[in-house]
């Protein structure tokens, strides 16, 4: 009896112990708008008007009436614009600010978050980069994480959860003082799931990829996590001006890939979601932002929601640098030095059709007009510059990525090249 008593008693204790465990928040509490406040979840905005988000702290200035809207970054300095302790979400992120007019300068301006006091970020981006458009340009365009209403300000939904606290910085390199507007929305939430991810965001650039060299989107990243996605700018060779950039696949390499990847894509325009060229269109998970045929300007984006990327160890990802054109352009642009490097050619034969001839990459045959017989069209590995700006969950707050590449790298012919040519 006193054996049954006391089980009576453990299983009281246990059920009474589980009751009194924390929450957890569910990131579905939010979409489900119909529902009342989550026990101990808490609503905050930090913006220059209540900079640390205290309750009943906001609009203190000017007697209450608008006076701390924006915040002045020095030339040179640094602003933390959220530093929170304890579990939340980050729920969306605005800014609108002066380096907005000043395009020379806007790839001097980086964003860089932290979470759980990790000394090393895991975003470190160029800001208007980040925000969904490459190439220190600017659209109009909304998709399902990032928008430029009229073009003119940076708006960013991707959810960010921290469970210890986290910091994001301003690093203005610029030799100007900017004017920042910001405001960054979050909840704080008693505890998160043991499988929430950490949002992370990553930037590269190669002014002159190699031929026959893919580009690298994602360095190796090891852990569990998921590829959220996107953004590319290319700036396309003025040795291959007036033919088609876009033929490279885009190549996904998970859980221990290592000569060929599990996904593979079948063009880059493809990736993105259309076909035959690259117009420019603005989907919620797909788009072109900039499509400036002229001087082969052009900036896209491709998100992952309901086709999910999973990876359990390790992921990369990659885009080849592959272009097209006709025999007869190839045959010029070769005569001019461009020293094209051919990866395959369609076959004409009573009309064109989608006959392919494979060339033996060990041997390339010389382009001139015996090369291809009866060809209509030939893809060839090209030198473009490009860039891109990668966002993924990992299980762990930093990576051994690299830092981000120096003011030098990123400004590197972008005056000359892109803001000459474009106004946007």
């Amino acid at each position: 009896m006193k054996s049954l008593l006391a089980l009576f008693m453990v299983i009281f204790l246990i059920g009474c112990s589980e009751s009194k465990k924390e929450p957890v928040f569910q990131l579905s509490d939010i979409r489900e708008y119909y529902k009342g406040a989550p026990e101990g979840v808490e609503t905050r905005w930090i913006s220059s008007e209540n900079k640390t988000g205290a309750k009943g702290k906001a609009g203190m200035t000017n007697k209450r009436a608008k006076g701390d809207a924006f915040s002045m970054i020095g030339p040179g300095d640094t602003l933390v614009i959220f530093d929170q302790k304890g579990s939340g979400i980050i729920t969306k992120i605005w800014s609108a600010n002066s380096i907005q007019w000043a395009k020379e300068d806007r790839q001097k301006l980086s964003i860089n978050m932290y979470w759980d006091g990790e000394k090393k970020p895991a975003v470190s981006v160029p800001f208007i980069d980040f925000f969904g458009v490459g190439l220190g340009l600017t659209a109009t365009f909304e998709n399902e994480f990032f928008s430029m209403p009229e073009g003119r300000s940076f708006n960013c939904s991707v959810p960010m959860p921290f469970r210890k606290g986290a910091k994001i910085e301003i690093v203005n390199e610029t030799e100007k003082f900017i004017m920042f507007y910001y405001k960054i929305n979050m909840v704080h939430v008693p505890k998160l799931d043991d499988d929430v991810l950490y949002f992370h965001a990553f930037w590269n650039r190669d002014t002159a990829t190699v031929k026959g060299v893919d580009y690298t989107i994602l360095p190796k990243v090891e852990g569990r996590g998921r590829f959220l996605g996107t953004n590319i700018g290319v700036i396309g060779n003025e040795k291959y001006r007036g033919t088609w950039f876009g033929e490279g696949e885009v190549k996904i390499f998970l859980d221990g890939d290592t000569q060929y990847p599990s996904l593979a894509g079948t063009g880059t325009e493809d990736y993105i979601g259309t076909g035959w060229g690259q117009g420019e269109f603005a989907n919620s998970i797909q788009g072109s932002t900039i499509s400036n045929k002229e001087h082969d300007l052009y900036t896209f984006y491709r998100f992952h929601t309901y086709d999910p990327v999973y990876f359990h160890k390790d992921c990369k990802v990659t885009i080849q640098q592959i272009g097209n054109s006709t025999k007869e352009k190839i045959i010029e642009m070769n005569k001019n030095g461009a020293e094209i490097v051919p990866v395959w050619s369609y076959v004409e034969k009573d009309g064109y059709d989608a006959a392919k001839r494979y060339l033996d990459m060990e041997n390339p045959p010389a382009v001139t007009s015996d090369a291809f017989p009866g060809g209509v069209s030939t893809n060839f590995y090209r030198s473009d510059d490009v860039s891109a700006t990668a966002y993924f969950y990992l299980d762990r707050p930093s990576t051994e990525l690299p830092a981000l590449p120096s003011v030098d790298i990123r400004i590197k012919h972008i005056k000359k090249k892109v803001f000459d040519n474009i106004d946007q």
